[in-house]
């Protein structure tokens, strides 16, 4: 096993994601990965890719000096999960993706001292188009958090922020953010259907539309506004709908009420 020997601690559906994308980028071979996971259906598919499975962290060889640990269990079992792993705290950085659990949480269940990388990622990562968001305290090694971050690249986009309260404004965003695109996805295959076209052929327009514009907008070198003009001619059908839109800033303003709500929802839940 080498030295970028990671433990995955929970591989349900996002840590699966993140240990498919690890192995077929070649960021770590099957032998560099131990899965400790207690359900025999997850442990059996990860066990498909090659990877060492274990369903309890007692059985992890007293040998095992892992780089990272990947802390991929829901928020509520943390408390639970986190100190049977105390003994690496000396030693390894601690990688959590669990939603809404502070840094500080970790520093009192593994000691004021270990290593700990927060990561906010969304769900697009389970296909390879997330976009993930760590913070780091002041523990992490600059190399182990490059090394993180490779690992993470793997299921999208990664940013770093140097302050952890931002994290509430990151959930916000991108974190809560692929729901408001869902449901937008929803409103205009809806108007549609209202303008008389058939369910299914709204649908797919919707759908094909929201996705096409996303790819435009990334990988086009015009920002989305200079695209956004360039849709519009004056007086024209794209003129008319922006103007309900656009009108007294109203999507503005109920993007930006959404966001702060979850915002706000999102610091009450780290307090809790």
């Amino acid at each position: 096993m080498s030295t970028n020997s990671v433990i995955l601690v929970g591989c349900g559906n996002m840590g699966y994601a993140m240990l498919q994308g690890w192995l077929a980028a070649g960021k770590l071979q099957p032998d560099d990965v131990t899965v400790v996971e207690p359900a025999q259906a997850l442990r059996e598919r990860a066990c498909g890719l090659g990877v060492r499975t274990l369903e309890d962290h007692k059985q992890i060889p007293a040998s095992l000096c892992p780089r990272l640990i990947i802390i991929a269990v829901k928020p509520q079992i943390i408390q639970t999960v986190l100190p049977a792993y105390q003994a690496y705290a000396a030693r390894a950085t601690f990688v959590s993706v669990a939603a809404g659990i502070p840094v500080e949480k970790f520093e009192s269940l593994l000691g004021i001292n270990c290593a700990v990388i927060r990561c906010m990622p969304n769900t697009p990562a389970a296909i390879g188009k997330g976009m993930m968001v760590t913070f780091a305290n002041s523990n992490v090694q600059a190399k182990d958090l490059a090394f993180a971050e490779e690992l993470l690249q793997t299921s999208g986009r990664v940013a770093r922020i140097a302050t952890e309260n931002l994290m509430d404004a990151v959930t916000a965003v991108s974190g809560s953010g692929p729901a408001y695109v869902f449901h937008f996805i929803e409103c205009l295959t809806e108007a549609g259907i209202q303008a008389g076209l058939p369910q299914d052929i709204a649908a797919m327009l919707a759908m094909q539309t929201v996705y096409g514009a996303a790819c435009l907008a990334q990988e086009s070198t015009q920002s989305p506004s200079q695209l956004r003009i360039n849709v519009t001619s004056p007086n024209g059908t794209t003129a008319a709908a922006l103007d309900v839109l656009m009108g007294e800033n109203r999507l503005q303003t109920l993007i930006t009420d959404a966001v702060n709500a979850a915002k706000q929802r999102s610091a009450e839940l780290g307090k809790s």
